[in-house]
């Protein structure tokens, strides 16, 4: 996981450059690395017409000011701001334009999560119908303190971390440091952009003993991290509540 600044060209441009013809649906993408074994599907993936021309998908060749390194997806590779690194396909050789809603495994099968809400069934249930993972959920982690370190006791201890969603932008980060009883907006660091990591920054003085830090980001239209984890068969978007648990001596 990390944040980067990407350079490269819209694909709503190169969709108009190259010309859509009427009945147009879907837009998939496919890259040049491809199954180890001969009966895994090819990894190919899919928008839907309007997020595709929607003007901040992008066909991107530079990371951080440089060519996109191997691992990164050299020469090529797809960006889909505020969407699941699914989408992101490396190596980008091949984009067609369908007119029908494409079929293939890496859609229809793999990748998947329930079809509510919270993207979550009771723990060992199927869901009753699913959709294709898709946009970010709100998160925040704690950076800098290793769980079950010790700490000097009743001195200010940095805590530091980020936080992110799906491109609404991180509004407030909470910090707790009794188990989530009471709670402290965290001071909020440089906004790069509503799909950039948000560095946010606390400190604490901690009494002797075993501490259990939480911390919980909102964004701007009102979603917040849940206390415990939502349950999916795949175990995909993973947002609740992280905790470090430290020792004050």
């Amino acid at each position: 996981m990390g944040n980067a600044r990407w350079k490269g060209v819209s694909l709503r441009a190169l969709l108009d450059r190259a010309g859509l013809q009427a009945g147009a649906k879907e837009v998939t993408f496919a890259g040049l690395d491809g199954p180890v074994l001969p009966e895994t599907p090819d990894f190919v993936k899919a928008l839907d017409l309007d997020h595709a021309r929607d003007g901040e998908v992008m066909v991107a060749y530079a990371m951080n000011g440089e060519d996109l390194p191997w691992l990164n997806g050299y020469p090529l590779r797809l960006v889909v701001p505020g969407f699941y690194g699914t989408y992101w396909v490396k190596h980008l050789n091949e984009i067609n334009v369908i007119v029908h809603n494409f079929d293939g495994y890496w859609m229809t099968k793999g990748y998947r999560i329930p079809a509510n809400n919270c993207a979550c069934t009771e723990p060992g249930q199927s869901a009753s119908a699913s959709v294709p993972i898709n946009r970010f959920n709100v998160r925040s982690f704690i950076t800098n303190l290793k769980n079950g370190a010790s700490y000097p006791a009743e001195k200010d201890i940095i805590v530091q971390g980020i936080a992110f969603d799906g491109g609404s932008g991180v509004k407030q980060v909470l910090l707790s440091s009794d188990n989530g009883a009471t709670w402290r907006a965290a001071e909020l660091g440089d906004d790069y952009g509503k799909y950039s990591f948000r560095q946010w920054r606390s400190s604490l003085k901690l009494p002797k003993g075993m501490h259990n830090i939480k911390v919980c980001a909102t964004n701007h239209i009102g979603q917040s991290q849940p206390m415990q984890p939502l349950w999916n068969a795949p175990g995909y978007m993973r947002n609740a509540v992280e905790t470090v648990q430290l020792h004050a001596v």
